[in-house]
């Protein structure tokens, strides 16, 4: 009678969804929260990225490195207003003459991204938490 039970047991394929959902299902979302936190992620690094750029750009307008910085940190104190996961407090800008070459001068911004809401996501591995842009401007034009 046991062996009719079991071999009844083994032809039946009602469940079988369920299991293999199960075990196809913890992949299948670490695979999107990852995509998601890494989409999060590389949106903040371009937007740093970008504002080392356009900082630079406003920065060609000091005549000292000072003055340099000044105008860089006020131009990023303006523009991250209404940026949705980025605090301008949590940047930190400098601006350095090149000892290299005179004729030019680097803008490097690194922002720190532990609130970014990416942390909290179960996810695979996850890049560093500081996210830095460099940009370089040559004094003079050509």
């Amino acid at each position: 009678m046991n062996r009719r039970y079991f071999v009844k047991f083994l032809q039946r394929s009602d469940g079988t969804a369920a299991i293999e959902f199960a075990i196809i299902a913890p992949v299948f979302f670490l695979t999107v929260f990852s995509m998601i936190a890494y989409g999060i992620y590389l949106s903040a690094a371009h937007s740093v990225q970008q504002i080392s750029a356009d900082a630079a750009r406003v920065a060609v307008a000091g005549l000292s490195e000072t003055e340099r910085q000044t105008l860089a940190r006020d131009f990023i104190q303006r523009s991250m207003i209404d940026h949705p996961f980025m605090d301008a407090q949590k940047f930190d800008i400098q601006v350095a003459d090149d000892t290299g070459n005179p004729n030019q001068f680097t803008v490097s911004v690194k922002y720190d991204a532990d609130d970014l809401p990416i942390w909290s996501l179960y996810s695979y591995a996850m890049p560093d938490k500081e996210i830095v842009g460099y940009s370089t401007i040559r004094l003079g034009g050509l």
